[in-house]
């Protein structure tokens, strides 16, 4: 089981939910939650990743979640894209310091929203993100649209076939503009899957044969690209 912890960012303090392996060490992963928040399931999957990453997600509603899809849209439609991109970055920052974290640089995943700023966050510090995970992600704010020339990590990413939010053709255009940039990219496309196919507290959309599938796919990919420093 993970904790709560505070880092830097913003000019002030940030608050995110850490989670080790019981080796005490490995390579790091940022979590980004879903439009939901910082809620137990992104919990649950910080403590998934940590049963071979150091994984920490990023509280990026300061403390509040939504109950009801409705107030969800809202809070994320309300979120301060600035401030969130600097929680982000001093996720990234307080992660490298962290003696449990072997890897030079760190993956970073993401689910609906969270995949959406994953993309972003890893145009925004290149340097750092070795790896990038979005699990049928969307980017809803204008500002926050990924310039993809400065990616320099690999992609793999994993949609649904039924997703109006993040098509299959949305996705055969993002892996052409990626491919047309030189950009290492892979996507899978999950058939009979909705949105939110790996979410296990949604019954009515969730997946197990494809999550799973997903969810051993993302570990290869994190294990081939964030190398022990």
């Amino acid at each position: 089981m993970g904790e709560m912890v505070e880092f830097a960012g913003n000019g002030g303090t940030s608050r995110g939910y850490l989670a080790v392996p019981e080796s005490g060490s490995g390579p790091g992963v940022i979590v980004i939650q879903e439009y939901w928040g910082l809620n137990e399931q992104i919990k649950e999957v910080c403590d998934l990743v940590a049963e071979g990453f150091v994984a920490l997600a990023p509280d990026l509603y300061r403390g509040e979640k939504a109950a009801d899809a409705d107030e969800a849209a809202r809070l994320m439609m309300a979120m301060n894209i600035d401030q969130a991109a600097k929680d982000m970055a001093g996720a990234i920052d307080f992660l490298r310091r962290r003696d449990e974290v072997t890897s030079d640089g760190v993956g970073v995943m993401g689910f609906c929203m969270g995949g959406g700023l994953a993309l972003w966050l890893a145009t925004l510090r290149p340097d750092d993100v070795k790896a990038v995970a979005p699990y049928y992600g969307v980017i809803p704010w204008p500002s926050a649209q990924p310039d993809y020339s400065k990616l320099r990590a690999p992609i793999q990413g994993h949609y649904a076939a039924d997703d109006p939010s993040a098509s299959p053709e949305m996705v055969a255009e993002l892996d052409q503009k990626l491919t047309s940039l030189g950009k290492r990219a892979e996507f899978f496309v999950y058939q009979n899957t909705t949105h939110a196919f790996a979410n296990d507290h949604r019954p009515e959309v969730y997946n197990k044969e494809a999550a799973t599938l997903a969810w051993s796919r993302t570990v290869d990919f994190f294990r081939a690209n964030l190398t022990d420093s």
